[in-house]
């Protein structure tokens, strides 16, 4: 087996350094160089070719947004970012990955070598997932966003949005989960996107830190007719809304008094995530059965196989991404190895599925 050809791109001599011992332990990666700036890789990636990149947003002469995406146009190649755990990197992270990096590494503020040797196993796996990752799959034109609904004056003065008083305040029985990881921040945005605002309750657990969360549900509230948040813990689901897992909590749904409520756990990771999407199906599984729909996205790894199948054996209706427009078909593909998966379908599709199960009552 050839191995992983790495070309690494960060103005900073000391990361550079680190990140070269961390991926040159793993015998399936060569570094092949690094680059000091955007116009030196420029060049380096025309002689050398590398397979993945590894990309720090903040650089001189260009930053790494403004490469990514003269790169993704010219000359697709897998790109994994170098983030700082900050609410303004995980904007910049985000719209990273709207434009087709795979996945993302945190650079510390302090103790950098401690800290990227911790995670030096993280590391080399994201490296060697983003070499298998489907780039020329991604539609890299961002999902647009709803436009601004015309405000109107309600009878206390206060203004609402058209939008907004459209979205119901009600809850029925069905109910959606979804479980995503990499390349799932631009897939979710796509179903969701593609749901009414009368929608039944869906739940989203999606593999990221808690200082992306916030960002995120901004994201996916902007696409989306219905409402997206960050859920408390024991509020009560409604029709209409879309309910984020925080990046540190596990999401669970339990049934009281007829009505779906929401809890989170502080709990130990489950699938070494913390939210785990198993958890999540677990919990819907129990309380929803033949109720819910199951949904699984691109995604490294395993986690929500499980779940799936729990659901599918309840009586859940269970969807999961194909292959071809995953950025990673790890999580739906496993859940297809274990002979759960009702629908197999193209990503543009699941949220079309998601709405004629509904429609046809077939999740309940």
């Amino acid at each position: 087996m050839n191995k992983i050809r790495v070309l690494i791109i960060d103005d900073s001599v000391l990361i550079r350094k680190i990140l070269t011992e961390v991926l040159m332990s793993s015998p399936d990666i060569d570094v092949i160089g690094t680059a000091a700036d955007p116009l030196i890789a420029r060049e380096m990636i025309k002689q050398l070719n590398p397979d993945v990149l590894t990309l720090d947003i903040e650089m001189p002469h260009m930053d790494g947004i403004t490469f990514l995406r003269n790169l993704m146009r010219l000359r697709p190649t897998p790109v994994v970012m170098i983030s700082t755990l900050t609410e303004k990197g995980a904007e910049v992270t985000l719209e990273a990955l709207a434009l087709g990096a795979v996945d993302f590494i945190f650079k510390p503020k302090v103790d950098v070598v401690k800290t990227l040797n911790d995670y030096a196993d993280e590391i080399i796996a994201k490296v060697k997932t983003a070499a298998r990752a489907n780039v020329r799959n991604i539609d890299y034109r961002p999902v647009k966003a709803r436009e601004p609904e015309p405000a109107a004056r309600a009878g206390n003065d206060t203004v609402v949005t058209a939008a907004s008083a459209a979205k119901p305040a009600r809850a029925s029985n069905k109910i959606i989960a979804l479980g995503a990881s990499t390349g799932g921040t631009e897939a979710i945005k796509v179903v969701a996107k593609g749901l009414p605002a009368d929608t039944p309750a869906l739940f989203i657990t999606q593999h990221l830190p808690a200082a992306f969360s916030e960002s995120f549900v901004r994201h996916v509230d902007l696409v989306s007719a219905m409402s997206a948040s960050i859920p408390r813990h024991g509020q009560v689901a409604e029709d209409g809304h879309i309910y984020l897992a925080p990046g540190d909590r596990h999401m669970l749904v339990i049934k009281e008094g007829g009505k779906y409520v929401i809890q989170l756990s502080d709990s130990q990771p489950v699938n070494r995530h913390k939210p785990a999407v198993d958890v999540l199906f677990h919990s819907v599984a129990q309380c929803a059965g033949n109720n819910a729909i199951a949904v699984l996205l691109t995604g490294m790894g395993a986690d929500g196989a499980a779940g799936m199948k729990e659901m599918h054996d309840a009586g859940s209706k269970t969807i999961v991404q194909d292959e071809q427009s995953s950025v990673v078909w790890g999580m739906p593909g496993a859940a297809f190895k274990l002979g759960c998966a009702d629908y197999v379908m193209p990503l543009e599709e699941v949220a079309t599925k998601i709405l004629t199960l509904i429609k046809q009552g077939k999740a309940g």
